[in-house]
């Protein structure tokens, strides 16, 4: 039988299915059933930024109570116990699955500012998390606000988390930065210990008949895959951080792809939430058997196979290749 044995941020994995952040992990039963199914590692769903910022203000209005900038100041924050459990109820709850589980969870902290950050980061290594996932997400939209000011401000947030934990860090990026492979390089040297490419952004679209902005955020599919695919495969081999790769992956075949582009881990959530926790045990099966019929021995012998230092033509992952695409669809024209 294949060896499904990886490791990622130097935790120790059956497999390289990992389940990303996402409300799959709110819930003791699910996390069981994940773990029951044979995942590999957990992602506990999100504490936000903006939850540790209202507890915060909350205090400040007890400590103030009388003035009149709370209840204005208040509105600017949505209702976060809709989506959410507060950032108490998130450590309790994290020391409550660690407990329960016997697969290494990682925890998640989503924003941008140091602020509460630092020592909440070290409060989830205090309630046992195996490893911390920073996802990076802010969208710039003052015109003052330059890309060097922006990248140094990660940089400076992972370099103050680092020097507060002994645990794993990994980086959720988005692939809009001017040179991701520098900045890939620059969070490695600044103490992550792993990157996970790529955040996904909700994108708000319009109600014509409301006239309103409305929030959407869809499941992904297998060819969002690519994006992340290409990029892993050119960072492998060039930083000292392990690589993952989340949106995109929903079967063995893409598992496949991303350990042979040179990740660590597959995550998956989207496939989950639209079929079931059950896949995980579909996947795992039909990757022994894809292994099996290729004469793999194990995901060590498959990892990186593909990257660009490995393959013949690297240009295949560059600028070269845009043409050869561009060409393939002059024989579709009529």
């Amino acid at each position: 039988m294949p060896d499904l044995n990886t490791t990622y941020l130097g935790l120790p994995l059956k497999n390289p299915l990992v389940a990303s952040a996402s409300p799959l992990s709110k819930k003791l039963d699910r996390v069981r059933r994940m773990e029951d199914a044979g995942i590999g590692a957990i992602v506990l769903y999100s504490l936000f930024e903006e939850q540790i910022t209202h507890q915060q203000l909350e205090l400040d209005h007890y400590l103030t109570r009388g003035t009149e900038t709370y209840a204005e100041a208040l509105t600017y924050f949505p209702d976060l116990g809709q989506y959410n459990l507060g950032p108490e109820a998130y450590l309790e709850y994290l020391h409550k699955v660690k407990q329960a589980t016997h697969i290494p969870i990682i925890a998640s902290l989503n924003g941008i500012s140091a602020g509460g950050w630092v020592d909440y980061a070290r409060r989830i290594q205090e309630a046992g998390a195996d490893a911390l996932e920073l996802n990076l997400y802010y969208l710039p939209t003052s015109v003052e606000l330059t890309g060097a000011v922006l990248e140094e401000d990660y940089v400076n947030l992972v370099q103050r988390i680092r020097s507060m934990v002994r645990i794993p860090l990994a980086i959720k990026l988005s692939p809009f930065f001017t040179s991701i492979p520098n900045m890939a390089q620059r969070l490695t040297e600044s103490g992550a210990n792993g990157l996970v490419l790529f955040n996904r952004f909700y994108q708000p679209d319009f109600d014509l008949e409301a006239l309103e902005v409305v929030p959407t955020l869809d499941l992904s599919r297998s060819a969002e895959l690519r994006l992340p695919l290409r990029w892993v495969a050119i960072l492998y081999g060039r930083v000292a951080a392990d690589l993952a790769i989340t949106g995109g992956v929903h079967s063995a075949q893409d598992v496949i792809k991303c350990a042979m582009a040179g990740a660590s881990a597959a995550m998956m959530a989207s496939e989950f939430i639209e079929h079931g926790v059950g896949r995980v045990t579909q996947i795992l099966g039909d990757l022994q058997g894809w292994m099996d019929q290729h004469e793999y021995a194990s995901i060590g012998q498959m990892k990186g196979s593909m990257s660009q230092r490995a393959v013949r033509e690297p240009a295949a992952f560059e600028r070269a290749n845009y043409m050869k695409a561009l060409n393939s669809f002059d024989n579709r024209l009529p």
